[in-house]
């Protein structure tokens, strides 16, 4: 990524106007499925909300952003719990095979870096995934449908794991209720 894409992002989370949120959905519906213990990657982590409910869940958490300013906020949130923050370009620098034995991607898209993240996890190791697709009924997320899922693709970037929990509602009955304009994936790793 370059360094127009940096400056955007940490415009974005300059100030006290951005706030972390809420962690994922996938994360908070399927927490039953983290291990109590081990390494877990929250990449693209933004703010860092995830990071910091795996990190209170017991976890050993690394977390990367291409945002200096995301990065040195999560630092400051997260000063009593075991979370490593660092500015990457995770595009340029991919995670290493069979470091994390969780990984967590939440709004964030780049089709190229899939092979790698599923090849980070350890065996056993599970992928927590969520972000937005092109079947919306709101106005949330990339305008560009590049950055969005097609239907199903979510399955079939990650053909090599084991579907735990697949969620995609679409535009399929009462809209106003449940997850709508996103997609979310929980996958394991076989040991």
């Amino acid at each position: 990524m370059t360094d127009p894409t940096r400056q955007k992002w940490d415009a974005r989370y300059a100030g006290d106007a951005a706030d972390a949120g809420p962690p994922l959905r996938v994360l908070t519906q399927y927490a039953h499925l983290l291990p109590s213990a081990g390494t877990a990657l929250d990449l693209a982590c933004g703010l860092g909300a995830n990071a910091l409910f795996l990190a209170r869940h017991g976890l050993a958490v690394t977390a990367w952003d291409i945002s200096g300013e995301a990065i040195a906020r999560l630092r400051r949130a997260a000063a009593d719990l075991t979370v490593t923050a660092e500015a990457r370009d995770v595009v340029a620098a991919p995670p290493p095979p069979e470091t994390f034995d969780v990984v967590v991607v939440g709004r964030f898209l780049e089709r190229s870096l899939c092979p790698a993240i599923a090849a980070t996890l350890r065996p056993g190791g599970l992928l927590f995934y969520q972000t937005f697709s092109r079947q919306r009924v709101g106005d949330r997320g990339p305008r560009n449908p590049a950055y969005r899922l097609e239907d199903n693709e979510l399955l079939r970037l990650f053909p090599h794991l084991k579907v735990r929990a697949y969620h995609d509602e679409a535009t399929v009955g009462d809209t106003t209720r449940g997850l709508r304009d996103e997609a979310m994936l929980v996958a394991q790793r076989e040991s």
